[in-house]
């Protein structure tokens, strides 16, 4: 446990350390795991698991994983030479409970509550993956699209006010980070005090 990042797991493997900007909030509970960066003003919720033990998983600045996702990546092999890393861009959502697995998300892409995405799937900017939704392998949705169902297919585009609706929850999350950041900060050193 990091004086810095309390209740948090941070694990170097084979020779690869995660990499945190200092503004970034990892919430307790979280298990940060390898070749991990972590950009500035991004948020990591309660119980996430990062591991990038076998490729390397990069987030952008002031994204959010909530709480209880899951995101790996794919080393090389026979079929993918280069493997499947994980690369999200900058002002990306991603829900509670979603597995994001060796794929890329660009900047402002939103992964929806419970939703899948597998090795090589790309999320454009500005594109909608619903709750639930399962993107397969390889599946490449385009800008301001929303996909849904398993597997996921292209429902409609979106319209403004749903691109201004994904930007405001990316500057509530950033808000919001730091209030939690606060309160865990507080809640530990009152706890300190009564010891």
């Amino acid at each position: 446990m990091s004086a810095s990042r309390p209740g948090v797991t941070i694990v170097p493997i084979n020779g690869k350390a995660p990499q945190i900007d200092d503004s970034a909030w990892i919430a307790p509970g979280c298990s940060i795991i390898g070749d991990v960066t972590i950009g500035a003003d991004s948020s990591i919720w309660y119980n996430c698991v990062l591991r990038a033990d076998v490729s390397r998983i990069v987030i952008g600045e002031r994204t959010n994983v909530q709480d209880g996702s899951v995101l790996h990546c794919d080393g090389p092999n026979p079929i993918m030479p280069d493997g499947a890393p994980l690369i999200i861009g900058d002002d990306v959502l991603i829900g509670h409970m979603a597995m994001v697995h060796g794929c890329r998300i660009h900047d402002r892409g939103f992964v929806g509550l419970g939703a899948i995405a597998m090795n090589n799937a790309v999320i454009a900017s500005d594109a909608m993956l619903a709750a639930g939704a399962m993107l397969t392998e390889g599946k490449q949705m385009g800008e301001r699209e929303l996909w849904g169902g398993r597997p996921a297919r292209k429902m409609r585009d979106l319209d403004d006010a749903a691109v201004m609706g994904m930007r405001m929850g990316v500057a509530h999350y950033a808000n919001n980070a730091k209030v939690h950041a606060e309160a865990v900060t507080a809640t530990l050193r009152d706890g300190a005090a009564q010891s």
